[in-house]
Formats: structure tokens, C-alpha cells, sequence
């Protein structure tokens, strides 16, 4: 009997054990799906290596899941087998190398005075630094360095990426080429610097001795800033191109800089200050991309803000104004037809070669790893950048014995730091750094829409446009400006700076960085659609409302116009960057039922995704350059440290300069000052001018004490909405947590659905390199398919078309279909269509898609005779 009673308490015993355990289980199953709102895993580990290939190592040994920086070719491909098999790799041209020159004063006679002594600039010529081009040997760069792995760079338009041909034909038809042409370089070099000798400001200051350039009987110097921390590409690279200046008779200071100091000495201080000449520059795609209208802007153009002198209004500036108003028309829409959009496009472009503040010399073949076995799928990535935030979002990876799923993130820093950058949600410069991007945007959804990483199409995430609403009228105006002819209601409202007033009937006049608010009974406007905007909850726990959109209205609108010259609010990088586009803009109609009527001078007839994506509106204030956004009450709190002062004596700004504290919602310090402010908005019922009839002094209130108790809780002031908040940071331990956002709505599953598509890529091109026009041309072309994001490939599917598009040497093309026959894609030229055309080499573009994916595209060469 005592056997079987201790057995039936074992029994029962065991009995609730189990019972507890499935309680448990099935608790925390539930539990965890609950917390986890709409991710696939609970929490997201940011780390950092100063040693990529150790990073490389830990991922594969599985003390990381993976590694968001992208590698090198001459890094990855030295990897041994046994740690490729154990690592899923995303292979992506997604990186670029360039060179910045400050090219002060950029006019005769080449000379800058600092601290009472003149130097003479050769960087300052214009046709020395298009020579630059020749001079660098740009395969030899790839071969040697990047093991092959990237192709010669002559623009901003990343090789491979979908509208990238027509900007890369460009550089060629100018003579460039991979392999340089050393001996023209150093002709036109010398020729350059004679010309410069000869002009009477120069004249016996300026002359060669003993192989020499040597100015006021000093040998003539630059310094070269050359990035220290990337040992493996930009370090060599940079060396190898210092000692080809050299052979010029220019001397080369080498200053080997990390990224902090480079940053400062470059992108923060004034170019006549002289301190640089060069500068090796490294680019992340940034996004995968269908359109390049904003990113030349950015690399050629003042008004982009990454031009020597930031188009900080205190600075010099680089600037041409022809290149200006190209990029002011087509990066705002205010063009007719695609023609006149890329007949603009094409000039600025060769305005960007031929003044050549900014020359290209490669584009990146990055690999990202993730451990294989720690992923349940592949991640969503770009096409066109790589590992990314959507990265992020859709990782799904194994549990922990807890059940907790955990991704553990490594970027790759040499000099061991994540933070590089102040994080300053307002400002220009804020989260400027590839680091901060990676942490941020899973926390941010910014935008009313985004650019999908596989197509690169605009697609709507907070709110939806109604299209049967929309209206489109444009004709041709006096100026070159197109004008519009949609009616515009008298009832369009628009926040007036210099009233502090919401009033109707007004447009703004936008001339030289200087805006105006004029009243007028007779306005019209481009396009008009009504937009539904999609509300959310903040990180605080507090439902976004129409509050958040007009805020955001009243902030640019304060911060962009200088209302009098002691306008403390005005920030002059801010107008740089929103100015330009707000001439002409109208007002808008906010209807009962809480849509917008949303009126725009924004045209774009190629691309009705892009036309509609820009009838929106969202929450996002400032930081324009980044996917950051924060609610009005942090945006609040932080103009008024700028403009009141802190408790910690800190005199903040969101401009760039260093004279001042920079706005950092992750430094102690300031969010101290930060959470003083609120506490004094939250004790005074404040309510910011121009929102008043859109929240009430309790709800105000409210908003104030969930982001102080959201400060106290997580000791920072980023407060986002993503599917990710950032739950521990500590800066300086190079640790960051972000968790799981409960109250996210909508589902990782769905967005991986809704971006997953069917995609080609072009294996191999069979062509003769040498054709006789009095004979056909016979082209193979082979073509495999996979579903994305997953890369097993398959045959061609069958609705794959290959479009084949050859360049004619005065410009213009002949664009041709190959037919699949069999498993290869199959296409003759006719000698009919070739005896036409001149002998002499010519460019082949080939495209090939299924759908509104994004292309494969690759280019090939052919001397015709």
C-alpha cells in the first residue's frame, strides 16, 4: 500500500506538473504572440566588432545571427569554406566609393589667405580636377583592392540599380574609362596648373622646379583626409591614388582620419577655412531606387546639402546655378514631359562630371551574412542596398530555452563605437551616421509611404490616397515653370509664419531663400486627391492624432521662413533643404470625416505611384535626411532648449555648429534638459501656437507625462512608432536593446506577403565583340529567375521579357525584344539596321524583368566596322 501511495502522489504529482506546464506554456505562447504586437521576434541586440572578419567569424560560429554592415569583396572572398557553408549571404551592389575636392575659391586666380598667408588651391582649377577621372586607374582599384568584386563608377547612379544606364552612358561617351589614361592626366594637369601660372595674379608666384608645382617658392600641398578606419578599401585606395597626385608635381599630405574626425574636419567646418583638399568618401545605396532625380541632387547640387560648405548659409559654398534650377524643376515636379525631365536629368549630370567636385571611382559588390541556422526564412533586403530595416522587421529566427526569440545584430566599427553621430530628430544632421540608420528605422515609420526594397515603387503605410479623386492639370508656363489648372477652394487652409495664424486663401513665394505669404482670390495647383491618414499609437502609449499632422505643418513652416532678422526659430539648412520645393505651394481642406483634400505642384508623368505618393501627409517634422520621426511634444521640448535654454547650462542648437551643444536624445544630459522642458510645458498647460484647436489642455497634459514616464523608464527621448521601440541603451557600453512594440498594428507576415515577388537576373551574355555591319548580329542572352526574397534559382519564368536597347553615338536608341527559345533568350540584330550606323564601339544595354520588379540590368561593348 505505501508503494502505491507514493506512486499516486508521484502520478499526482506529476500530473499538475504537467498541467502547470502547459498552463504555462500555453500562457506564455500567448503572451509572447500579444508583446509581440506585430513583430516575428521579441527583442533586437545591436553590437559592434572592430574587426570585420572576426564579426564575420562570430556569425558564423553562432555567437551572432548576423552582421548588418556590409562586407567587402576582398574580405568575403578570402573566407574560408567551412565558414561560407555555415552563412546565408545577401550579395548586393549596394556600396559606392567617391572622392570630395574643396574646391575654394572655384575661381581665378586659385588662391585662399588664411591666417595671413595664401595658399594656392590646384583643387580650385576645374580642369584639374576633371583630370582626376583619367588619372585614377579604376579597375585596377577593384581588381586589386576589392578582389573584383564592384565594377568601375563614373556617377552617382549606382551600376545594376533600375534607371541607372542612362546616366552611366554619359562618363563614357565624355572618354572615360576603366583603366584611366595616366599620361592624359598628367598632361592636362600640367597644362592646368601652366594656364594658372600664366594669369598675372600668379605670374612668378606660381611655377615648376625640379618636378615640383611650388607656389611663393613653396612646394604647392594637399592634404588629403583619407579614412584610416577601413583598412581593407578606402585606406589603400587612398594611398595608391595619393602617390598618382604626386606624379602631377602636387604634393600629398596624407591625413588618416576615422570617421569622426573626418567628419568634423570636412563636412562640419567652413571649406575656406582650409583645412582638406580630398576627402576618400564611401556610400550605402541608401534605398533601392527607380528614380535618381533627389540623389544628384544631393551629390552635385548646393541645395542637396553634401556639397563643400553643407549649404550652411554662414559657410562657403560650392555653387552653380545652372545646376540649381535644373535640379529645383525636376526634384520638385515641375517639368511637362518625361523628355524635359531627363533631357534635365542628363545635363546635370554632365554638369556634375564636368566640374567634378565629386568624382565616383567604383560601385561595391556587398555581402551581408545571417547564420543559417538561426533563421526560420530569409529576410526581406534591398535589392539595391542590402540589409536593411525591412531586414530587420521580417527576421524571424529559433528561440531561446525561454522561448524568447532574440536577433542579435553586429555592425562593424574600427573605432568601436555605435554612436557616431548625435541623434537629433530636428535637424539636418541628426542620426547621420550608417550605425544610427540600422537602430532607428525599425523603431520609425516616418513616412505616409515608402519605396519597396524589391521594386523600388512608392507604396502607402500611413494612410491611403483615393484616387477616384484625383484630379491632374498642367500646361506650360512664361517662365519655364509649368502652371496649373486645378481650382484650389478659397476654404485651402495654411499655417502663416508671420501671423502665427492658420488663414485661408494663401500661396507662398519662394525666391532666393527668402518666402512669402501672399493672399490670392484665383489659385490653382497641379494635382488634387483626397488623403486618408492612418493613425497609430507612439511608443508612450499615447493614439497619434490630427494634433501630429498640423504640427508638423506649423514647425516647417516657423522653421523655414525668416520672419525678421532676429528670428531665433529660422533654421537656414532646414529652408535650404524645404524652401526650394514651397514655392507656389496652396493650402489644403481638412473635410468632416477627418480625410485632407490634399492640393500639390508636384508633377511626375512618368511614375503615377510616385505622383500619387506625394498627395500625403504624415507625421514626420524634421531630420528630413533620415527615417526618424518623434511626436510634437519631443519635437516641442527640444525647439525650446534651442530657443529658452536648459537647466544644465547647455546652449543646444539642431544647426551644425560646433560652437554649440548638439541636440542628442540619447545623452544623458540632454535628455535631463529634455524632460525639464516637459515637465515645464506639463506644469503650464502649454499648448504650442497653431495647434490649439486640435488638442485641449488635458490632453496636452497627458501627452507631456507619458513622455516624461517614458524618459524615467528608458533613459532616452527617442519616442517613435515602429514595430520596435529602443527599450535599453547605454552609450557607453556600446549596448542597445530594442524590444517588441505590443501596440503595433500591423503584422511583420503581412508586409513580407505584400513585398515578396517573383524577380530575374541575367547569368551570361553571348555576343561577338567585333561586327561587321554588312552582317546580322546574333545575341544569346541567359536568364534564370527566383522568388525574392529567397535566391533559389530557377529557369526563366515564362512571363520574363528581355528588352535590349542600343546606344546610338549621338545620343537616342534602338530598343529590341529577345524571344526565349527554349532556356535562352535569343535576339538578331539585322545588318539592315547596322549599315545605317557609323563605325566605331558601341554600348548594349540589357533588361530583364518579369513584372514592376526591378530590373536586371547589365551593359556590353562592341566595335562595329
Amino acid at each position: 500500500m505505501k508503494f502505491k501511495f507514493l506512486n499516486y502522489f508521484k502520478l499526482l504529482f506529476l500530473f499538475i506538473i504537467a498541467i502547470l506546464f502547459l498552463t504555462c506554456s500555453k500562457d506564455k505562447n500567448n503572451i509572447s504572440q500579444t508583446d509581440r504586437g506585430g513583430a516575428l521576434i521579441d527583442k533586437i541586440i545591436f553590437n559592434i566588432r572592430t574587426d570585420m572578419t572576426i564579426a564575420i567569424k562570430d556569425v558564423a560560429e553562432g555567437k551572432a545571427d548576423l552582421m548588418a554592415s556590409g562586407i567587402d569583396g576582398g574580405v568575403y572572398l578570402s573566407l574560408e569554406k567551412k565558414d561560407l557553408d555555415k552563412l546565408d549571404t545577401y550579395e548586393v551592389p549596394s556600396g559606392t566609393w567617391s572622392l570630395l575636392f574643396n574646391p575654394v575659391p572655384n575661381k581665378a586666380p586659385y588662391t585662399i589667405t588664411k591666417d595671413g598667408k595664401t595658399y594656392f588651391n590646384p583643387l580650385a582649377i576645374r580642369e584639374v580636377r576633371f583630370a582626376m577621372n583619367f588619372l585614377i586607374n579604376r579597375k585596377k582599384l577593384i581588381d586589386e583592392i576589392l578582389k573584383g568584386a564592384g565594377m568601375p563608377s563614373f556617377t552617382q547612379a549606382t551600376p545594376g540599380q533600375p534607371g541607372t544606364y542612362r546616366y552611366n552612358l554619359i562618363p563614357l561617351r565624355m572618354g572615360m574609362t576603366e583603366n584611366g589614361n595616366e599620361d592624359k592626366a598628367i598632361k592636362d594637369i600640367n597644362k592646368a596648373m601652366e594656364n594658372a601660372a600664366n594669369l598675372p595674379e600668379n605670374r612668378g608666384k606660381l611655377k615648376k622646379e625640379n618636378g615640383w608645382w611650388k607656389y611663393n617658392n613653396e612646394i604647392v600641398s594637399i592634404k588629403f583626409v583619407i579614412r584610416v578606419d577601413d583598412p581593407s578599401g578606402r585606406l589603400p585606395a587612398g594611398n595608391s591614388i595619393a602617390d598618382l597626385i604626386e606624379k602631377t608635381g602636387i604634393k600629398v599630405e596624407k591625413l588618416l582620419y576615422d570617421r569622426n574626425k573626418s567628419t568634423q574636419v570636412v563636412y562640419l567646418t567652413d571649406p575656406k577655412d582650409y583645412e582638406w583638399n580630398i576627402l576618400t568618401e564611401a556610400w550605402g545605396a541608401g534605398a533601392t531606387r527607380a528614380w535618381w532625380d533627389v540623389t544628384l541632387r544631393q551629390m552635385y547640387v548646393r541645395e542637396g546639402n553634401y556639397m563643400p560648405g553643407g549649404n550652411v548659409a554662414e559657410f562657403w559654398n560650392y555653387d552653380n546655378k545652372e545646376a540649381s534650377k535644373i535640379s529645383d524643376k525636376n526634384s520638385n515636379g515641375w517639368f511637362l514631359t518625361s523628355e524635359e525631365y531627363w533631357d534635365g536629368n542628363m545635363r546635370l549630370q554632365e554638369i556634375g562630371l564636368q566640374e567634378a567636385v565629386r568624382i565616383y571611382l567604383n560601385s561595391q559588390t556587398q555581402f551581408f551574412v545571417a547564420n543559417k541556422e538561426r533563421f526560420n526564412g530569409r529576410m526581406l533586403y534591398g535589392v539595391g542596398d542590402g540589409i536593411n530595416d525591412w531586414s530587420i522587421r521580417s527576421a524571424d529566427v529559433k528561440p531561446n530555452r525561454r522561448g524568447e526569440k532574440i536577433l542579435r545584430v553586429l555592425q562593424h566599427s574600427a573605432q568601436g563605437s555605435l554612436f557616431m553621430s548625435p541623434w537629433d530628430p530636428v535637424g539636418v544632421g541628426g542620426f547621420s551616421d550608417a550605425y544610427s540608420g540600422i537602430i532607428i528605422s525599425p523603431c520609425s515609420d516616418s513616412g505616409a509611404t515608402f519605396e519597396s526594397p524589391s521594386t523600388a515603387k512608392d507604396i502607402f503605410r500611413l494612410g491611403e490616397a483615393d484616387t477616384n479623386t484625383l484630379e491632374i492639370g498642367v500646361v506650360a508656363g512664361n517662365n519655364g515653370i509649368p502652371v496649373g489648372t486645378v481650382d484650389v477652394p478659397k476654404n485651402a487652409m495654411m499655417f502663416n509664419p508671420y501671423t502665427q495664424k492658420w488663414e485661408e486663401g494663401l500661396t507662398i513665394v519662394s525666391k532666393d531663400g527668402n518666402i512669402e505669404y501672399k493672399k490670392s482670390d484665383n489659385l490653382k495647383a497641379y494635382i488634387k486627391c483626397d488623403f486618408k491618414p492612418k493613425y497609430f499609437k507612439w511608443h508612450h502609449g499615447i493614439e497619434s492624432s490630427l494634433v501630429d499632422l498640423m504640427y508638423g505643418s506649423v514647425f516647417i513652416a516657423n522653421v523655414v521662413t525668416k520672419t525678421n532678422d532676429n528670428d531665433k526659430y529660422y533654421d537656414s539648412a532646414l529652408a535650404g533643404r524645404y524652401a526650394p520645393a514651397m514655392d507656389g505651394a496652396v493650402g489644403s481642406v481638412l473635410n468632416e470625416d477627418g480625410s485632407f483634400t490634399l492640393y500639390g505642384n508636384y508633377y511626375f508623368p512618368m511614375d503615377i505611384d510616385r505622383q500619387i505618393a506625394t498627395v500625403a501627409v504624415s507625421p514626420k517634422i524634421g531630420n528630413p535626411n533620415r527615417n526618424t520621426v518623434v511626436p510634437f511634444e519631443i519635437n516641442e521640448a527640444i525647439m525650446k532648449l534651442v530657443l529658452e535654454g536648459s537647466k544644465s547650462g547647455n546652449v543646444y542648437t539642431i544647426s551644425q555648429d560646433q560652437s554649440f551643444t548638439a541636440i542628442d536624445v540619447k545623452n544623458p544630459t540632454c535628455v535631463s534638459d529634455i524632460r525639464e522642458k516637459l515637465i515645464e510645458m506639463r506644469d503650464s498647460k502649454y499648448i504650442p501656437v497653431g495647434i490649439e484647436q486640435w488638442i485641449n489642455e488635458e490632453e496636452a497634459v497627458k501627452r507631456y507625462q507619458a513622455a516624461i514616464d517614458f524618459i524615467d523608464n528608458y533613459g532616452h527621448a527617442y519616442i517613435s512608432n515602429g514595430p520596435f521601440f529602443i527599450s535599453k541603451i547605454d552609450s557607453k557600453a556600446n549596448y542597445i536593446e530594442l524590444s517588441a512594440f505590443k501596440d503595433y498594428s500591423e503584422s511583420a507576415k503581412y508586409w513580407i506577403e505584400k513585398l515578396s515577388t517573383k524577380m530575374s537576373r541575367i547569368e551570361d551574355i553571348e555576343y561577338p565583340s567585333i561586327v561587321n555591319k554588312n552582317e546580322d548580329m546574333n545575341i544569346n542572352i541567359y536568364v534564370s529567375s527566383y522568388d525574392y526574397p529567397n535566391n533559389n534559382l530557377e529557369l526563366p519564368d515564362e512571363n520574363t521579357k528581355v528588352k535590349v536597347l542600343l546606344q546610338l553615338q549621338k545620343g537616342g536608341e534602338i530598343e529590341y525584344n529577345a524571344n526565349l527559345e527554349g532556356e535562352v533568350f535569343k535576339l538578331t540584330i539585322p545588318k539592315k539596321d547596322l549599315s545605317n550606323l557609323s563605325a566605331g564601339e558601341y554600348i548594349i544595354v540589357f533588361e530583364s524583368f518579369i513584372a514592376d520588379e526591378s530590373p536586371s540590368i547589365e551593359t556590353r561593348s562592341f566595335v562595329l566596322r
